[in-house]
């Protein structure tokens, strides 16, 4: 009797997830491509703008511990489709801003990117989920590139489209546009996405193939009833190992970088290196597409490294150290003056941050088979306190030398402190095993 050959669902799951993934991004970035129009119009300081950039990562990261634990209690499904519905009602509500009297347009646009943060929170770590049920551990490398590369392919698709719209049809439009891609993306998903054991699509061999490498391809199938992962005891496990702790920090610091190019880049091209918006919105691709092919580069790199030595250090923390040392070029941009240099050097850097952006791919290693949601819930919360940080830092630098040089160095040494935490405080990548 002839072997049946395995289906191939694994990957048009991560494929799916990819674009979900671009929209999640996409819907972050609204702000920064519109934000130099809706200031003019809504006469917004740099200061202002700082803080409703921001505004996104202060729900999205408090909201970290809590969506991560949901995940684990109530199934990635459910959780996933009602988040992606929620955020693309707030992200097309921001559109109305300064059309409503009696409300302030600074709290209105602090109080809607707030919301949208706190309903993107589920995303990554559900993401996470998907990618330890549906992968064998030698394919995480690739298949967690596949869907954090999104966060660059969003802005080579999306910022070229938000610059027409905001040039063609006024920067509401962004708004509109995105918010309306998000509810398709929700229906897409539910059709779609459904746990290995229960897809329709896949067969008895792939599944064998997934759980024979470690694909914990029954996650989902008890979550409605489980108990609660989010325990302070829980939470302290996470929180008082070292390894967990240098993954934390290295994540923070690789996401400053992230941060600077989807919240102030747009404005920061406008501002200091005089480009229309419409500029703007392609020059900001070329850095993206750079980081898109980074991204997959350093995930399939990983992966061939494993496979080749069997050392899990070498192939996470080798392409990590590398493009982040290439990041660090992002410094280099206050000494030069011309504009395609400057989109050079940028991209060059984020071609680094990409191959450097393996820190889903380390979760799915290291994360407890208990608390999965929890743990990239709190891995999160860590990278997108950068997310809070970064755009007040940059905006208060901005207000107070009149240049965005400070800001540059700024970013530039957080790639510098990311090869310290891997490398010094992370210690050996292993799976952490709670107590029986």
């Amino acid at each position: 009797m002839a072997t049946e050959t395995p289906t191939r669902v694994r990957w048009r799951i991560i494929a799916l997830i990819f674009v979900i993934t671009a929209i999640n991004y996409a819907d972050r970035a609204t702000f920064s491509i519109a934000g130099s129009a809706a200031s003019a119009e809504l006469a917004l300081s740099p200061i202002q703008t700082g803080y409703i950039l921001s505004a996104f990562a202060w729900a999205y990261a408090l909201a970290q511990i809590p969506g991560g634990a949901l995940l684990d209690r109530f199934g990635t499904k459910r959780i996933y489709v009602g988040a992606i519905a929620l955020w693309s009602v707030m992200t097309a509500m921001q559109g109305f801003v300064g059309w409503l009297p009696g409300l302030s347009a600074v709290a209105s646009l602090f109080v809607l990117r707030f919301l949208v943060g706190l309903c993107e929170a589920p995303s990554f770590p559900g993401n996470a989920r998907l990618v330890a049920a549906w992968f064998p551990s030698a394919e995480r490398g690739s298949a967690s590139a596949i869907f954090n590369s999104a966060q660059y392919f969003s802005l080579v698709a999306f910022a070229p489209l938000m610059g027409w719209l905001v040039h063609e049809h006024g920067w509401r439009s962004v708004f509109f546009v995105m918010g309306t891609l998000g509810v398709l993306a929700a229906l897409a998903f539910a059709r779609f996405i459904h746990a290995p054991s229960r897809h329709p699509s896949i067969n008895a061999a792939e599944l064998a193939e997934i759980e024979a490498g470690g694909g914990l391809v029954n996650m989902e199938d008890a979550q409605p009833g489980r108990a609660r992962t989010f325990t302070w005891p829980n939470v302290h496990r996470l929180l008082t190992n070292r390894m967990m702790l240098g993954i934390y920090l290295g994540q923070y610091c690789i996401n400053v970088l992230t941060y600077f190019f989807v919240t102030w880049f747009p404005i920061y091209l406008v501002k200091e290196r005089g480009l229309n918006i419409l500029e703007a919105g392609f020059a900001a691709a070329a850095p993206a597409l750079c980081g898109f092919v980074g991204g997959l580069a350093g995930g399939f790199l990983s992966d061939r490294i494993l496979k080749a030595t069997g050392n899990l250090d070498l192939a996470r923390k080798g392409p990590l150290v590398f493009g982040m040392i290439l990041a660090t070029l992002i410094i280099a941009c206050v000494w030069v003056d011309a504009e395609w240099l400057v989109v050079t050097l940028m991209a060059v850097a984020f071609f680094g941050k990409g191959v450097a952006s393996l820190g889903w791919a380390v979760m799915a290693d290291v994360a407890p088979k208990q608390l999965a949601g929890l743990s990239g819930g709190v891995f999160n919360m860590f990278g997108n306190i950068a997310g809070i940080v970064t755009p007040i830092v940059v905006g208060y630098i901005v207000a107070a030398t009149g240049s965005f040089d400070l800001a540059l160095v700024f970013v530039g040494a957080h790639c510098l402190l990311t090869i310290f935490a891997f490398l010094v405080v992370v210690g050996p990548i292993r799976r952490l095993e709670l107590p029986a």
